[in-house]
């Protein structure tokens, strides 16, 4: 289940990266007392009576100005709001309210979204000044919440106000015969064109439905090879209506869709190649255990000769050298070029990240791998391994037991998960091996 998005705006020094850091646990954002250090959003996740949550903090709103780099923090901000589930607008009580705050504070009202009024640097949280009542000028169906990020004194009773507004969460079960693909990828790489593409034959029956989540749809559909639920990070057929090319927004966006997705579509633009971009939004997919495809898209506007497609896969698979398990399929959203292999592949990887082996048959692997490179020893001490077996899909995990664990080292973990590759396949999706100590163990 995707997690809910908090967004922290107000405007510039009122401390809206203190009060970040203090409800991430840690320090992240850049917190100087000078305005505008904050200009891209930054996010992190917290969790507050059993409730995960994404939070995002947002650059200082300067409501009228001519500056371009503060009509860009501007414009970052009503990004985030637009994303966000609940708002939190952050106030300075020393300098009281100002004009900035009340222009601020009838752009989130325009918003429509649920909004936590924060009062910020009240130090002496009890004797609270009379600068405080005017806050309730501002208009919002909670009263304002006197705090002091700095000291942690008042965040409590802000996350309390954010679950008390929170917008159920609790959608419905996806059908188990649904498999939800989340193209993922920077601004232009062809996201909205490829489900568009996907969703375009006759077979189809496509439906539009709100996102479960967020403000983009999700599409859903039924065609010869089963149900698929798309979730365009871009936002199917809105491209008018948000026109984001901040490119660390893409990060945030495809964070939020892999949470939700089986599959993750890593959309690459062939004219490109893989660049700094694509390796954090691919390794978001990564990190989260998802079975995913690599795909070039735009490779109609490649030149080629017999040696193209090696090149171009050796070059994908050295930036993504923690993801060479997974499939690069070269495909044109704008011609069509082998999207129609796509949903065959995303069926494979689904059923691939879902497989399960059975113990005696892992076991049997695990004693062949070990009799062919035997286990490292280090200073007399030798790595005994006992036995493994599978603890969950999505990915494949194992839970593999020995006498040292700190003697299995990284590189014959990896030893063993390419024999585990090598037999079972496992195409298109992360293996991930857990090391147990099982007792004391006699050590050779």
């Amino acid at each position: 289940m995707a997690k809910p998005v908090i967004a922290i705006v107000g405007r510039p020094n009122v401390g809206k990266s203190t009060l970040f850091n203090k409800l991430i646990g840690e320090r992240r954002a850049i917190v100087e007392d000078v305005p505008g250090i904050t200009r891209d959003r930054i996010y992190g996740e917290t969790e507050w009576r059993g409730k995960p949550l994404m939070v995002i903090d947002t650059g200082g709103i300067e409501p009228k100005t001519d500056d371009i780099i503060l009509q860009k923090m501007r414009e970052q901000a009503q990004i985030a709001i637009d994303m966000a589930d609940v708002i939190l607008f952050v106030c300075d009580i020393r300098t009281g309210l100002l004009a900035d705050d009340l222009d601020i504070g009838m752009m989130l009202m325009r918003s429509g979204k649920p909004v936590v009024p924060c009062i910020n640097k009240a130090d002496k949280i009890g004797d609270l000044p009379a600068e405080y009542y005017d806050f309730y000028q501002l208009g919002f169906e909670i009263e304002p919440i006197a705090l002091s990020a700095l000291h942690g004194s008042g965040s409590g009773d802000v996350l309390d106000a954010v679950l008390s507004v929170l917008p159920d969460f609790e959608a419905e079960e996806e059908d188990n015969d649904t498999v939800s693909v989340a193209v993922i990828g920077k601004p232009n790489a062809g996201k909205s064109s490829i489900v568009n593409r996907l969703c375009g034959d006759e077979r189809c029956i496509v439906s539009d439905i709100a996102g479960t989540t967020r403000d983009a749809i999700d599409t859903t559909i039924e065609n010869d090879y089963g149900h698929f639920n798309l979730i365009d990070t871009a936002g199917i057929r809105r491209q008018a209506k948000v026109e984001d090319r901040v490119e660390k927004f893409s990060v945030l966006r495809a964070k939020m869709a892999v949470e939700r997705a089986n599959v993750c579509l890593i959309m690459i633009d062939a004219k490109e190649g893989v660049t700094e971009q694509d390796e954090k939004i691919a390794g978001i997919a990564h990190e989260a255990g998802k079975a995913s495809i690599i795909c070039i898209n735009k490779w109609d506007l490649i030149e080629k000769d017999n040696s193209t497609t090696n090149e171009f896969n050796k070059k994908v698979y050295d930036a993504l050298s923690y993801m060479t398990y997974a499939p690069i399929m070269y495909i044109s959203a704008k011609t069509g070029q082998r999207v129609d292999k796509l949903f065959e592949q995303i069926n494979y990887v689904h059923n691939q990240t879902n497989m399960r082996v059975s113990t005696g048959m892992l076991n049997d692997v695990l004693a062949d791998a070990i009799a062919r490179v035997q286990p490292p020893s280090d200073k007399g001490k030798r790595l005994k391994i006992y036995y493994m077996t599978q603890i969950s899909v999505a990915p494949p995990t194992f839970v593999i037991f020995c006498n040292n664990a700190e003697l299995f080292h990284f590189s014959y973990q990896r030893y063993i998960e390419n024999c585990l590759r090598q037999t079972f396949g496992f195409k298109g999706t992360p293996v991930r091996l857990i090391i147990r100590q099982k007792g004391d163990g006699e050590e050779e």
